[in-house]
């Protein structure tokens, strides 16, 4: 499984990016799949994800203004950033995994394949 993001750059607060990671090697359609970030001198956390059912999970500090997607013909997964803050400043990645839960979605334990991160910058 490879995971491909990208789509992170420098904005605005107020500002918005849309990221975008590709996922290979197999078929994705029956897989949990979502995005964690991370801030320097801070651990992980999650972002948002997107059950087999289609259901959407956000962590409340984005809910209202980030929006997971996917393309399941395309194997890719997207994640719209609108009214950017400084806070939501990190790397961010993208995860994936077959064996996620619906009460696990948010914990970074629970999956064993991710991405190598894209760098979001919001400036104030």
């Amino acid at each position: 499984v490879q995971l491909q993001a990208y789509g992170g750059g420098l904005v605005q607060a107020g500002g918005s990016l849309r990221l975008s990671c590709t996922a290979s090697g197999r078929t994705f359609n029956s897989y949990v799949m979502g995005w964690f970030r991370q801030a320097p001198g801070v651990e992980r956390e999650f972002v948002a994800a997107r059950s087999r059912s289609g259901t959407s999970v956000y962590a409340d500090s984005v809910k209202g203004r980030f929006t997971i997607s996917r393309d399941s013909a395309k194997n890719t997964l997207y994640l719209q950033m609108n009214s950017l803050k400084p806070d939501d400043t990190a790397v961010y990645y993208c995860v994936v995994d077959s064996n996620v839960i619906l009460s696990s979605i948010r914990s970074a334990s629970a999956y064993d394949h991710w991405g190598q991160g894209t760098q979001v910058t919001v400036s104030s």
